[in-house]
């Protein structure tokens, strides 16, 4: 290769091209395959030929019971969704639910993300606010929406008078970046739904917002796409069978793609004030 093409310009615009498609670590240069199971025990070596000389008959036992192999549950096991929920249930405070979703091992995500984003602002906060993935910023300083639309979201709030420094807890259906910001698998999702559900049940906000088409069709199970959905205001029943006010909006990331739809958004936010106020909370 000519010495052209490690030009310093060359070299920063690639670098440049990675950022701006979401790769920004190195990892290895070999994928590795995850969700393989480990390689089967190697076959014992076969007999050696029986010499001339007959052996000595050997005593006959009985045959003592084969041992099972046990191999590791796959990554996109519904066990490990089933799991999670029995961990969540478990817990009493949001506190013990962070320390257990920290130290959960069955979601992929973890094996690639630097950081677990458990959640920001105040706890018990009148408004949750639930996500879909933390992004690269999120990821890199451990705190949900801190990127460049987390930043449009804290200005949509402060324009009724709110701040995650008072009003809101804000949070995501994922604690860990998928690699390049891609949409989480369904499996992915159904994992960490179990602890996420449960945090709002341990957060007992007045109301819950739900940014973006992947955490509202999560969090209210359904197919239902966000533009049919965003603006409606829904109950969503939780697993201990309380209620909570839901309203579906659109991720501040699909407004920066999308300026136009922020006369949407801002409807939204005139009706999440008003019902704030309807329940006595503003």
């Amino acid at each position: 290769m000519t010495e052209a093409a490690f030009a310093p310009q060359d070299a920063a615009a690639l670098l440049r091209w990675y950022v701006d498609h979401g790769i920004d670590e190195t990892i290895g240069e070999d994928a590795i395959d995850r969700f393989a199971l480990p390689p089967p025990a190697a076959v014992a070596a076969a007999p050696e030929r029986a010499s001339a000389t007959p052996a000595a008959p050997t005593p006959i036992r009985a045959p003592s019971a084969p041992a099972v192999a046990r191999a590791p549950i796959p990554l996109d096991s519904p066990q490990l969704a089933e799991d999670a929920r029995e961990i969540a249930r478990r817990v009493t405070t949001i506190a013990e639910l962070e320390e257990a979703v920290r130290a959960f091992e069955g979601c992929a995500l973890k094996r690639t993300a630097k950081n677990t984003v458990f959640a920001d602002g105040v706890a018990g906060a009148p408004v949750m606010i639930v996500g879909e993935a933390p992004g690269a910023d999120e990821d890199r300083l451990g705190k949900p929406f801190v990127g460049v639309s987390g930043q449009l979201m804290d200005r949509m709030f402060a324009a009724i008078g709110m701040s995650r420094e008072r009003d809101l807890y804000i949070t995501n259906i994922l604690f860990w970046r998928p690699p390049g910001n891609r949409t989480p698998t369904l499996s992915e999702q159904a994992t960490c739904l179990a602890f996420t559900r449960r945090h709002i049940e341990l957060a007992r906000p007045k109301v819950v917002v739900l940014a973006g088409g992947t955490a509202v069709k999560a969090v209210l199970n359904t197919a239902e796409g966000i533009t049919r959905l965003r603006g409606k205001w829904t109950t969503l029943t939780l697993d201990d069978g309380s209620e909570v006010p839901a309203l579906p909006t659109f991720h501040p990331a699909y407004l920066l793609r999308t300026p136009a739809s922020k006369r949407q958004s801002w409807a939204d936010l005139l009706s999440l004030d008003k019902r704030l106020k309807d329940l006595g909370v503003r």
